[in-house]
């Protein structure tokens, strides 16, 4: 019986390596494999020609001439901004011009795709291979896309056919302004933008949840505040149908410094220098003309520049009326000191004709009737 035991347990030991043995070399095979294929995929990544054959595949039998679904559903086209410069604006030409990068996404299934990568991240050469939207800015006066030191333009295509768009642009765009309360006021310069061919029965456009994005350090204004953008959408009509208008607009507020500095005060100071003639004697004329026609020239002058940083409009500002009133307390007090001047020169010949006729009469009279007269007189 111990003879059996001990047989056993001498075969179960010369057994052990060769178990031993073999699980060592699964696990070996198990990792070569799983080493191998990573490197698989790692290589399908890495080799272009995937790519290449991707793309290839993707604009086989492509048209770029028809819109995504041609003849169905709606396309809609999201679109944001980012603001990378806002300014100058100018009050003169009511324009102002921004710098953005300006976004569309839009999903076209004509570009679906499987592959190793989920986002096939382009340069501009795909760009004019696929349809785009097109986009025009309905108030903008000259537009600009940057070239340098390539044209600046990201195209990317996800697997599900979403395509994301995005241009850097320079846009000079109408700003109207209704400058009656003029420096007091604030103005919103709209941006808008919508499809050039397309109706709101083929194509539409809609916001993302961040529509417009402007940092602070992206303003680059001198005379205003940037204090906040709102957008909105609406439908146009036209002969040729109805189409659908993004805007956003820019709100400015003023900034009063300047005309502080270069207009307000000059004209109140002028205002009360003009007062001062009346502490001069009234005898000193030339002082007090000197004075009074001063005062009327600088304010002639103060007008005359004020207008020049405004637009040729045919009603009055705020500004004009704060000038006339000034000038009219200036030319006031010149009229009141030739008033003054003219009735004192009236009262004083009239003194001396009076004083020649006491002393002709009373040269023509005897003397003792002449001081009886005299006495009379007083």
């Amino acid at each position: 019986m111990q003879k059996m035991v001990s047989a056993k347990k001498e075969t179960v030991i010369a057994m052990c390596p060769t178990y031993i043995s073999t699980l060592f070399y699964f696990l070996c095979v198990t990792a070569c494999v799983k080493k191998i294929s990573g490197q698989v995929k790692r290589d399908e990544k890495l080799y272009p020609e995937n790519f290449t054959q991707i793309l290839d595949r993707l604009l086989e039998g492509y048209d770029n001439r028809l819109r995504p679904g041609f003849g169905g559903p709606v396309t809609e086209v999201k679109t944001d901004i980012y603001v990378t410069s806002f300014g100058p604006v100018s009050d003169v030409e009511m324009e102002y011009t921004i710098d953005v990068f300006f976004r569309q996404t839009w999903e076209d299934r004509r570009l679906k795709y499987e592959g190793p990568i989920e986002i096939l991240r382009l340069n501009n050469l795909m760009v004019t291979k696929v349809w785009t939207p097109d986009t025009f800015f309905r108030n903008g006066k000259r537009s600009v896309a940057h070239n340098m030191t390539a044209p600046n333009k990201l195209f990317r295509i996800m697997k599900n056919g979403t395509i994301l768009y995005t241009m850097r642009l320079t846009i000079s765009a109408e700003c109207p302004m209704k400058l009656v309360d003029f420096p007091m006021d604030g103005h919103s310069c709209p941006l808008k933008f919508g499809s050039y061919a397309y109706p709101k029965t083929e194509m539409i456009y809609t916001w993302t949840k961040h529509s417009v994005e402007v940092p602070p350090e992206s303003s680059s204004l001198v005379q205003y505040d940037l204090i906040g953008q709102t957008v909105s959408s609406e439908t146009v009509k036209s002969i040729t149908g109805e189409y659908v208008v993004m805007t956003v607009y820019f709100h400015l507020k003023r900034k009063m410094g300047y005309f502080m500095i270069q207009t307000y005060i000059p004209c109140i100071m002028t205002v009360i220098l003009s007062q001062v003639s009346f502490w001069i004697n009234k005898e000193s004329v030339p002082a007090r003309t000197v004075f009074g026609i001063t005062t009327v020239l600088t304010m002639t002058t103060l007008s005359i520049s004020a207008r020049h940083s405004l637009p040729k409009v045919s009603y009055a500002t705020a500004m004009d009326w704060f000038i006339a009133v000034c000038f009219a307390f200036v030319f006031s007090a010149l009229i009141e000191f030739a008033a003054v001047n003219y009735f004192t020169n009236v009262q004083a010949e009239r003194a001396k004709k009076k004083a020649a006729k006491n002393a002709a009469a009373k040269s023509s009279m005897p003397s003792g009737k002449g001081k009886d007269t005299e006495e009379i007189l007083q």
